[in-house]
């Protein structure tokens, strides 16, 4: 496989490298996270560097998905704030959405005017995603939504979600989910944070108590959420449109500056240091073979997009244990006493990748079944 990239690509590293230097912002001291991670979604567009794989017609560039990995790349490699996660969402609206909501929402999605969250998991729905009970019943004009969500992103920030309910329950669990655009302003909808092991409030549970919603606001037809759903699911497993890749590469250079001489002394830190470099390669290499497949083939992301969850968890896992046992006591210091100290943060947060996205369970399964044909 040739791995090799085009002048364009290089070009196109290099002006965005310039560009960086230049423009990247720092979060404020009272600035909360998702507000902050809004404002950098808004200058990263008036940059030209959202959108990079999206269609011309909705504001996007049309460029190659290779794109988006060297953009995520770039960004990882100075350090500076992930890059907009909204790959799942426009493509929703791509392959569902009407006209009119492809016109009304994409926009301001690419933009950065108005930020969404997924409205997926429940507290009895995470990995068994299909175990959903929040309900949309008919009304005279659209649905009255009721239940529970856990675990969204800054819903506490958010003007939209994507959210999942069953409408109904003939034809398997699976058949009666449909997807709705809801906004979070809407009556009856309460937002609490949840504060992680890491202090910190990323994730919130939303509660829905007879919310209205439009028909118009249903995206695709009745009992369309669950491929939905799942095509959303694959794009957020992928390491490209997530940028998983520039962080455990920016991850491990700093890595190797903490270990300083002890790499070149000590022949058991280099060993280890070794097994991350190939499990790190590895990772790399899998996702820009499996880019330049989708792009050659024009297809959409498939259960094969599993093989990058998992390979993605143990990177994760490993990294972040190699730092904890190599460090030593700096890597359980706090961030604001010793650099080196974030580690123990990434440590605690990396537990839960074996958990989000669908646990790694769930993904062998698909693997098993869609990729190698096995029987339940």
């Amino acid at each position: 496989m040739d791995l090799s990239e085009s002048p364009e690509l290089v070009a196109f590293r290099d002006g965005l490298r310039k560009w960086l230097r230049d423009n990247v912002i720092e979060q404020g001291a009272d600035e909360p996270r998702g507000l902050f991670l809004k404002r950098w979604h808004q200058v990263l567009f008036a940059g030209g560097w959202v959108g990079l794989s999206w269609p011309t017609e909705y504001g996007g560039r049309g460029l190659s998905n290779v794109y988006d990995v060297a953009l995520n790349e770039e960004i990882g490699a100075l350090g500076a704030p992930d890059a907009p996660r909204i790959g799942y969402m426009g493509r929703a609206f791509l392959q569902w959405g009407t006209q009119e909501q492809r016109d009304r929402y994409l926009p301001r999605l690419l933009s950065g005017e108005d930020y969404w969250c997924q409205g997926f998991s429940e507290p009895n729905a995470g990995s068994d995603l299909a175990n959903l009970s929040t309900r949309a019943e008919r009304t005279g004009t659209g649905y009255r939504i009721t239940g529970q969500k856990v675990w969204t992103s800054y819903a506490e920030y958010c003007d939209f979600c994507i959210l999942l309910a069953r409408t109904g329950e003939s034809g398997g669990r699976h058949k009666g989910v449909s997807a709705f655009v809801v906004p979070m302003r809407s009556p009856g909808i309460e937002v609490r944070p949840i504060v992680a092991t890491t202090g910190e409030s990323e994730f919130c549970e939303m509660f829905f108590d007879g919310v209205e919603v439009p028909e118009e606001n249903r995206l695709g037809a009745e009992g369309d959420g669950w491929p939905i759903a799942m095509m959303t699911v694959a794009y957020e497993r992928g390491a490209a449109d997530v940028g998983y890749l520039s962080k455990f590469g920016a991850a491990l250079g700093e890595l190797r500056t903490l270990l300083g001489d002890r790499l070149r002394t000590d022949a058991a830190v280099r060993r280890r240091v070794a097994d991350l470099e190939v499990r790190f390669r590895i990772l790399t290499t899998h996702v820009r073979r499996r880019l330049a497949e989708r792009d050659l083939a024009d297809t959409l992301p498939g259960p094969e997009m599993s093989v990058d969850k998992i390979l993605m968890t143990e990177v994760d896992q490993a990294l972040h244990r190699a730092a904890i046992d190599l460090l030593g006591a700096s890597a359980v210091l706090p961030a604001e006493s010793d650099a080196a100290g974030e580690w123990m943060r990434r440590y605690l947060y990396s537990r839960a990748a074996s958990i989000y996205g669908g646990s790694e369970q769930i993904q062998l399964n698909l693997l098993a079944q869609r990729v190698l044909g096995l029987p339940r």
